[in-house]
């Protein structure tokens, strides 16, 4: 079973849920953002997110419900980002997601890698 929580581990900004619903609203399917890390970056680990249709849920992952918008994650990826909040900027210089995560240590410039 999968664990859903209300206090959020992930924190999604309004103009980021804004954003993702919309881009969800796009692709015509009502899909969840799975949120997590890998190798690699210029920082030793870099972020990863994708939209997931809710059957691949996996019953280890954490699913955080942010107004009715559900965010996963698999645990291994939790122990690094927990705390962490996802914003998005359109502006011209330095828009798209940004990741604000308290674990990381060293950030890399573009913000899309970090170490702990």
């Amino acid at each position: 079973m999968t664990a859903t929580q209300s206090q959020p581990g992930i924190l999604v900004t309004p103009a980021a849920l804004r954003h993702l619903q919309n881009l969800r609203q796009q692709k015509g399917e009502d899909l969840c953002l799975r949120v997590g890390v890998r190798q690699g970056g210029c920082s030793g680990m870099s972020y990863m997110m994708d939209f997931e249709r809710p059957e691949n849920i996996r019953p280890d992952d954490h699913v955080f419900d942010q107004d009715g918008f559900k965010i996963v994650c698999d645990p291994r990826s939790l122990l690094y980002i927990y705390g962490l909040a996802l914003d998005y900027s359109d502006a011209l210089i330095g828009g798209g997601f940004q990741f604000t995560n308290p674990n990381a240590v060293q950030t890399c410039g573009c913000g899309k890698s970090f170490s702990t």
